[in-house]
């Protein structure tokens, strides 16, 4: 996390790129991860998942046989599963979202532990490939995330291990 006085918001935003676009189509060449936040109750059905899903049905097969195998596949907050769907792409399906649905404003479904553990096995899975990291506002959506408390989480398990990133707003 930030922890000097030196660390500034354009300290945290160097190494991270910004992009309008669609993050299931990174920008690019070379070894690629998908980063995205999913719920630990099985759920795979609305937000980012179904531009996944459309362009890919790996994802989301796999997600479900990784839930529907719980017992013993490790699926739990904080876990990732790496699919590949293409020659250099690899989907992340990082567990952060406790639950899904209507949430009270002060008990939103993100869990912040679970996505900086889940950020932090995609960072040495992108060391592993060389790969760079691409998402969209992971954790900011139906998981009810904000923002200023992701980003520092990005920087921390990717940006500072020398992992290019790229974050996704579409137009």
């Amino acid at each position: 996390m930030l922890s000097a006085a030196t660390d500034t918001v354009d300290d945290m935003q160097r190494g991270i790129e910004h992009a309008m676009g669609d993050a299931t189509r990174p920008q690019g060449s070379g070894p690629r991860l998908i980063a995205h936040v999913c719920n630990d109750a099985g759920g795979w059905g609305r937000g980012f998942v179904l531009a996944l899903s459309k362009r890919w049905p790996e994802p989301e097969a796999a997600f479900r046989a990784w839930y529907r195998d719980r017992a013993d596949s490790g699926f739990a907050l904080g876990a990732v599963q790496f699919v590949p769907v293409g020659e250099d792409i690899v989907v992340a399906n990082m567990v952060g979202q406790h639950g899904y649905g209507p949430h009270p404003e002060d008990d939103p479904p993100v869990r912040y532990a679970a996505i900086a553990s889940a950020l932090a096995a995609v960072g040495e899975k992108a060391r592993e490939l060389s790969a760079s990291v691409h998402m969209p506002r992971i954790g900011c959506g139906l998981a009810g995330g904000r923002w200023e408390r992701i980003e520092p989480l990005i920087v921390e398990h990717l940006v500072r291990r020398d992992v290019p990133v790229t974050v996704y707003d579409l137009a």
